[in-house]
């Protein structure tokens, strides 16, 4: 019985709700004026009659003609339409036969008509076109309509038809937009005629479209512009109007605003138990203070009194609370949308007024002591947990390599979030009907994620949401990350065949190394009068390729010297810097394999080795990407370019097609791609000219045991 009587109350109390501010009856073809409030369409077109506007009025097509609205019907019910009454068409002539107010005839500019709201009482400029640019509110009579139903506003709905008396309706014709009694619906469906063919539903007051139209072009509304905050409809995207706007599909600003509105009205509602909790202490405040108290009474209970009724009335919300609800029941995306919009400030500032309580009544008191230190405690400490704030993605360390490492933070005066949710999908997979599906990890405790096993060569979007006691928060602003084009190998620095390896030196974990030259490099330096004598010095991968396509990534000391990174074949790099003597020839091209002047060169053939040339700071790039890898051959740096360092490089090998691509390894832009003879296994080299070094990067994952394949030796990790 609670339960029933608490109900029966929020729908009276809904009520106010549904009322037109200027015929205080409940709405009837609402519009939606651009201040979010609403009006009947015919008390809209009267208010401008009377400002003087006239052809402004609405949009006739929106109002199909209908049995019951064409004088030629010959029903033997029918009763005549009435004429509008005298004094109505008196204002109207005086009000200036068809002129505009403020406009003198033959004006150049066009007329832009003001209509005045009777909810916020300003002056809201509805632009050329007058009532017939705006939008009908859809939902708003589907919530009146409902409310009538359950409440039997009017009691039956009857023919429109029928002359008086009228008989009750049974059936509702939506292509005729009339209610019919038997009588009627059979003499306004004759058999054999077309309209014999329409489907009879159930007697209805108000008779809608099918879906929300744009009422500028008369189709139907798709997107939703954020700049403008209207919704907007695909001819209305290409105009000039919205150009550099923000639009986005309508799904997107139905689900964010239905996500936004359902956790203010649960917050509400759950909150309600503690707002009668809170005006039961007062009342019993109130008692205690009449029976301790008699010189302070009336002050006291004139501030104890207030805040009863600001309490109150937040209980009184419940109509309001009673209208989003049913707004949450409609399932048309645009309609809610442009009924949605108009809630959300009213729910906000309904939920703000439940922080602010205070207790009105001071605890010192000189006519007597009465204790309510421990009151006072607990109603100053009462504080209603807010959700999380959307969460900040650190894009300068989330990353994808192997996997998907994925780092976030909440905003500095953000509420605490328990735990989040990751959402991630593919952005290039193929197209399926629906909206797009996210994958989502819950429960994500931390402030960083790892998502296994991504797909190679895609794109990926992410986004976080923090969670709490209150519910869930907004989400975070979307990140694309590439990941690699093929299956990222993994292997370790070893410099067993390189020349000169005290010169090396390896990290412990075997995934940097840098050049240290030394003295060598100095006492090289008495020979340049007679010759350039340059020390190479190569480090291996050791691992060997020999299938497949792979990607690995490194980054370069931007303060390098002369760094090649690549590939080449390991019979073939062993038995080229494996004792190999300093280089005493500018000509000389470790890149080719031998010596760049050679004539018996043989340029159909690829070459063993593929290098990129790095040196302070700068990439060396050959004319021709389909040229020989060595990029300081005989042509040298006159027919090259440079570009700077990125933070990181990618080599992608495809060995059965016997290709190696250079990368930026941060954006997956192409570089260079070179010919390689992938005759035998092949492995990652770096050779340094003068100082460098060159960090592997490091794996997001555990990398499993493995044994190391290279050279005939094996050993396990």
């Amino acid at each position: 019985m609670a339960a029933k009587r608490g109900t029966k109350t929020s729908m009276k109390n809904m009520e106010k709700e549904l009322l037109c501010p200027v015929c205080q009856e409940m709405y009837k073809q609402p519009l939606v004026l651009p201040c979010t409030h609403n009006v009947c369409q015919a008390c809209a077109r009267e208010v401008l009659g009377q400002q003087g506007y006239m052809g402004h009025g609405g949009d006739p097509s929106s109002e199909p003609t209908s049995p019951a609205s064409t004088p030629s019907t010959r029903s033997p019910r029918l009763s005549r339409r009435t004429l509008p009454k005298p004094d109505r068409l008196d204002r109207l002539l005086k009000s200036g036969f068809g002129t505009y107010p403020g406009r003198k005839r033959g004006a150049l500019h066009p007329q832009v008509v003001m209509f005045p709201c009777p909810a916020c009482q300003g002056d809201v400029e509805l632009g050329e076109r007058g009532l017939a640019g705006l939008f009908r509110n859809l939902t708003l009579e589907r919530v009146v309509e409902r409310y009538r139903q359950s409440v039997s506003v009017g009691g039956a709905i009857l023919c429109q038809l029928c002359k008086p008396p009228p008989l009750e309706a049974t059936k509702g014709c939506t292509e005729c937009r009339a209610t019919f009694c038997n009588e009627c619906f059979k003499l306004f469906h004759p058999w054999g005629t077309q309209k014999a063919q329409h489907e009879p539903t159930l007697p209805t007051l108000s008779f809608r479209p099918k879906g929300l139209m744009c009422p500028d072009h008369k189709e139907e509304v798709t997107h939703y512009c954020k700049t403008c905050q209207r919704l907007v409809c695909q001819l209305c995207r290409v105009r000039r109007t919205h150009g550099g706007h923000k639009i986005t599909p309508v799904l997107s600003a139905y689900q964010a605003l239905k996500d936004k509105l359902t956790k203010s009205v649960t917050y509400i509602l759950g909150n309600q138990d503690t707002v009668q909790t809170q005006i039961c202490e007062l009342e019993e405040k109130r008692v205690s203070l009449l029976q301790a108290i008699e010189e302070c009474q009336q002050e006291r209970l004139a501030r104890l009194s207030a805040q009863i009724q600001e309490h109150r009335s937040l209980l009184d919300g419940s109509g309001l609370v009673g209208y989003a609800q049913e707004v949450l029941k409609e399932t048309d995306q645009p309609c809610f949308v442009q009924a949605a919009k108009q809630l959300c400030n009213r729910i906000s500032r309904a939920a703000e007024a439940l922080q602010t309580f205070r207790p009105a009544a001071s605890s010192s008191f000189r006519h007597c002591q009465l204790d309510v230190g421990r009151e006072m405690k607990l109603l100053t400490e009462l504080n209603f947990l807010q959700v999380p704030e959307a969460p900040v993605i650190d894009t300068q360390r989330t990353f994808a390599y192997d996997q998907i490492f994925l780092c976030w933070r909440l905003p500095p005066h953000s509420p605490p979030a328990w735990h989040y949710t990751v959402e991630f999908r593919r952005t290039d997979a193929p197209a399926q009907p629906g909206p797009a599906r996210w994958q989502r990890r819950e429960e994500v405790r931390g402030t960083s994620a790892l998502l296994e096993n991504p797909d190679t060569g895609s794109v990926y979007v992410l986004r976080v949401r923090g969670c709490n006691k209150a519910g869930y928060g907004e989400y975070s602003e979307d990140v694309h990350l590439h990941t690699p084009p093929a299956a990222v190998l993994h292997f370790f620095l070893d410099g067993r065949w390189g020349t000169s390896r005290e010169r090396l030196a390896i990290s412990k974990d075997q995934r940097a190394v840098r050049s240290v030259p030394g003295l060598p490099l100095l006492l090289a330096a008495e020979r340049l009068l007679t010759g350039c004598h340059l020390s190479v010095d190569v480090v291996l991968g050791d691992v060997a390729v020999t299938q497949g396509r792979s990607y690995w990534a490194c980054a370069v000391d931007p303060a390098s010297y002369l760094v090649k990174v690549g590939v080449g074949l390991e019979s073939k790099l062993q038995e080229s810097f494996q004792g190999a003597p300093d280089v005493i020839s500018p000509r000389y091209d470790p890149d080719s394999g031998h010596d760049s002047g050679a004539e018996d060169a043989t340029v159909e053939a690829s070459p063993p080795f593929a290098f990129l040339t790095i040196g302070m700071g700068k990439i060396l790039l050959g004319s021709g990407a389909s040229s020989n890898a060595g990029l300081t051959g005989r042509d040298g740096p006159a027919a090259s370019c440079t570009v700077p360092l990125p933070p990181r490089l990618g080599i992608c090998l495809d060995y059965e097609r016997g290709r190696v691509s250079f990368l930026d390894a941060v954006s997956f832009r192409g570089l260079l791609e070179c010919p390689l003879d992938c005759s035998g296994p092949v492995c990652p080299a770096f050779c340094f000219i003068g100082g460098g070094a060159v960090q592997l990067q490091e794996p997001v994952g555990t990398k499993p045991e493995r044994k190391v394949t290279i050279g005939g030796f094996a050993k396990l990790d």
